[in-house]
């Protein structure tokens, strides 16, 4: 059913404005309920963070930006769904257009710069289906004009909590300006001090929530070995490896578009998405999880997120170009994986070509 309602969908979507064609399938997410797909197999079952996720494919904040289909997503079979990204007051986000399709290179450039209908919606739609199950995530971003970027982020942490699975911590998006300076050490040491210490401050009455860091696919090797060290010292729960890149590969093909401003996400972000994938997962050594997300346009790119370091992975835009039947193809894939290779679960194969990624040449 998903399969045909996709191909027939597919043409019409793709000619409409980025943007529309998101808005007219988040409305017919909501107003024309997917019929559940198969469970999954044993075998795909992950347990991550604490959470034991059915199947180890999300799809990445960015998507449901205000919680408004999260269970829908989960019947299309999804593991786990990220919402967001939710600031504290509501903000319209940059003026449109703001995304843009490289339909030669199966890529997108957004600069939506957080556009978010606010806590406080966000938190009444999340409380009405709490008792739902399935994993819900939420991302969380400060608002563009806020004083205290780092209060904000303290406060949708009391916030959401006791309705979160778990809550991301988003410094890396590129298009609210000035937000990547949080991945700068002494800031990133003092947020994330005071991140996990108003989660732990409302855990008698949220329970446990995992907290979860989003950083960009752009930093150094240096910057890199920062936020990793901090992370482990501040006691994080996981990764998330990466945002959108501001950076435009040589290989563009379309090179008018690929002129927009913004961050790059899809095909041509998957060589880097790795590559920092791989060096996060052997900087963290085990002490937490990593979600691989960026690139990810079939099964075999899902495989490699794995193998280079993901215990997870997320997708978007290859939703775009690939529509839902992709979550079923990734699944497939996996399953077909384990089955050569004598495998009981993933687990298995998390990160077993880390070590001989990082000593390729760098992506170009």
């Amino acid at each position: 059913m998903i399969g045909l309602l996709d191909r027939l969908a597919r043409p019409f979507l793709l000619a409409l404005d980025p943007e529309d064609a998101h808005g007219l399938t988040i409305k017919v997410l909501k107003h024309l309920p997917l019929p559940p797909v198969p469970r999954d197999d044993r075998r795909l079952a992950m347990r991550v963070f604490g959470l034991n996720f059915p199947n180890p494919v999300g799809i990445a904040a960015g998507f449901d930006k205000h919680a408004e289909v999260p269970d829908a997503l989960l019947r299309a079979g999804f593991g786990f769904v990220e919402v967001g990204t939710i600031t504290p007051l509501p903000q319209p986000g940059n003026p449109r257009p703001r995304v843009f399709r490289l339909n030669p290179d199966g890529g997108v450039i957004n600069r939506l710069g957080f556009n978010s209908h606010g806590a406080d919606t966000v938190l009444a739609r999340l409380a009405t289906r709490a008792s739902s199950g399935g994993i819900v995530g939420i991302n969380v971003g400060a608002n563009k004009e806020s004083p205290d970027r780092v209060a904000d982020y303290v406060k949708l942490i009391e916030s959401f909590a006791s309705v979160a699975s778990y809550v991301t911590v988003n410094i890396s998006s590129p298009n609210t300006p000035g937000l990547r300076n949080l991945q700068q050490a002494s800031v990133l040491d003092d947020l994330l001090a005071r991140v996990i210490e108003a989660r732990d401050r409302v855990v008698q009455n949220a329970g446990p929530t995992p907290v979860l860091l989003k950083i960009a696919p752009d930093l150094t090797l240096g910057e890199l070995d920062d936020m990793v060290g901090i992370a482990r010292s501040r006691r994080v729960d996981g990764m998330i490896v990466g945002n959108t890149t501001v950076g435009r590969p040589p290989s563009l093909r379309d090179r008018k578009t690929a002129a927009e401003a913004g961050g790059l996400s899809g095909r041509p972000l998957l060589p880097l998405a790795n590559r920092m994938l791989a060096e996060t997962f052997v900087r963290v050594e085990g002490v937490f999880p990593i979600i691989g997300a960026g690139g990810t346009e079939n099964g075999e790119n899902a495989l490699a997120k794995i193998r280079a370091g993901a215990s997870l992975i997320q997708i978007y835009s290859g939703l775009v170009f690939r529509g839902l039947p992709l979550v079923a193809e990734i699944k497939n894939t996996l399953l077909g994986a384990l089955t050569r290779e004598g495998h009981d679960n993933l687990a298995a194969i998390v990160g077993v070509d880390a070590a001989s990624i990082t000593a390729e040449p760098w992506p170009g």
